[in-house]
């Protein structure tokens, strides 16, 4: 069983207690981080900050979990939109880690008999309510992001023109990338990233999601904007240029998938 770092003090108790299920479920699948990655689509240092309490898995994520430990992931994806609204809400300092990490929230609302009339309406409210809450922890994870990678692009370039610190309104205004592309040694490169094993899937953003786009576009799969994000464009342009290549068609940027790229004859 994996010796696993004491978790930040200032967690909610349902965030504290979404981890503590995360890291049981992959004790008891024996894999390695690396492995993990390579079921989930999610790199290895993402999963060290989930399991680590340093950033919130997304629920994809959680749901992949739950299916590698054999577990159903209702109660698991239940647990993790609790945790979600927690985050959303700011960090707060608590006293301790719930008793038990295995039982189910206290305020979550227990499940209610059925009623023959206004069942349907209830049920699309609370989800209406859901997708409000994941789409706006979604948009102010991609925002930081962003941000980073706008930061990280700016120091590389050298500093050839000094930038103001970012604020959180300017975070928000999409960012786009210039491809440069150039080969070198029988690859092809665009001036953004030259890495060639890092996983890249739905929601991450920053310079090698836009080295990918530049490449998909060059390979005539077009990804939409090259802004550094991977969304639904960037994913369907991935599978494209996968079943093109006859590599595995899951939508990961992945190994393989990277060497196509950079390989790749022009369109």
């Amino acid at each position: 069983m994996s010796r696993w770092n004491e978790l930040p003090a200032e967690l909610h108790p349902h965030v504290h207690q979404l981890i503590v299920r995360l890291r049981r479920l992959k004790d008891g699948s024996e894999l390695s981080t690396r492995r993990l990655a390579a079921r989930t689509g999610y790199s290895a240092k993402s999963w060290q900050r989930y399991l680590n309490g340093r950033s919130l898995p997304p629920r994809e994520a959680v749901e992949a979990m739950a299916r590698i430990g054999g577990e159903d992931p209702t109660r698991l994806l239940a647990l993790h939109e609790i945790a979600v609204q927690r985050w959303a809400e700011g960090r707060t300092v608590t006293t301790g880690a719930p008793e038990n990490p295995s039982a189910t929230p206290a305020d979550a609302p227990a499940p209610a008999k059925p009623q023959p009339y206004g069942r349907h309406l209830r049920v699309a409210v609370a989800a209406g309510a859901v997708v409000t809450v994941l789409s706006v922890s979604v948009a102010l994870v991609l925002a930081v992001r962003l941000t980073e990678a706008r930061a990280q692009l700016a120091r590389e370039r050298g500093g050839a023109a000094a930038t103001a610190p970012a604020t959180w309104s300017e975070s928000m205004v999409p960012v786009l990338y210039t491809c440069r592309l150039k080969q070198r040694d029988g690859r092809w490169y665009a001036g953004l990233s030259r890495t060639t094993d890092v996983l890249l899937s739905n929601t991450q953003v920053g310079l090698e999601v836009a080295e990918a786009q530049c490449l998909l576009r060059r390979a005539g799969a077009e990804p939409g904007d090259i802004d550094g994000s991977f969304g639904p464009k960037t994913r369907r342009a991935v599978e494209r240029m996968q079943k093109q290549n006859g590599l595995i068609v899951n939508g990961v940027i992945d190994p393989p998938t990277w060497q196509a790229l950079r390989e790749a004859d022009p369109k």
